[in-house]
């Protein structure tokens, strides 16, 4: 797959201008961020499977909310037909969707291991987000996200949203970091 031909920094062109176009996956992982902390909060006020339902179907949501967010915010989300980088973007986004059919059979006989699977598959999935934007910084959301869980299935306490809340809020923590990376990027390179 052709990216683009890389800067000194060895971040390609189309890196570059994904990077640009969606604030350095700023406003999806805003979304997604929220999505859980609601998530979270219906397993709290209503019950455990309602959770589930927000989660998984909020989920579907991301993108359009994404697009949403980012036209709200001036942001242009057009990339060039020659950047190879949205078809990988696309199969990424279709993991999650898979992947939560394992979380599904996971949580048939233990319950209490929704949140920490849900944070597995999507800690897992942000991995080739490294060379999606060129940030090593997905690297490390994922390790956070997938160490995290695996913690809380084995050792965590027993409280259900506790998974929920925490993966809304470091998703968001993460996505506020980038999007000023992003920011300082684009300002260095009008003075420049």
């Amino acid at each position: 797959m052709r990216t683009g031909n890389k800067n000194s920094s060895g971040v390609t062109s189309d890196q570059i201008e994904l990077r640009k176009a969606f604030l350095g996956g700023f406003a999806g992982q805003f979304i997604s961020g929220c999505i859980w902390l609601v998530a979270a909060l219906m397993s709290v006020i209503a019950g455990d499977y309602y959770d589930m339902a927000v989660l998984f179907f909020g989920s579907m949501a991301i993108f359009p909310l994404t697009q949403a967010l980012l036209k709200i915010m001036g942001r242009h989300t057009r990339l060039k037909a020659s950047n190879g980088l949205w078809s990988l973007g696309t199969q990424i986004a279709f993991t999650v969707p898979i992947n939560f059919l394992l979380v599904g059979a996971i949580t048939i006989f233990r319950l209490l291991w929704f949140f920490p699977a849900s944070m597995i598959v999507v800690g897992d999935h942000y991995l080739p987000f490294i060379m999606l934007y060129g940030l090593k910084m997905f690297g490390v959301l994922s390790l956070t996200l997938v160490g995290l869980g695996t913690y809380l299935a084995l050792y965590g306490p027993i409280m259900f949203s506790l998974g929920g809340w925490l993966t809304g809020i470091i998703l968001i923590i993460f996505a506020f970091i980038r999007k000023k990376i992003v920011l300082d990027e684009e300002a260095q390179t009008t003075e420049g």
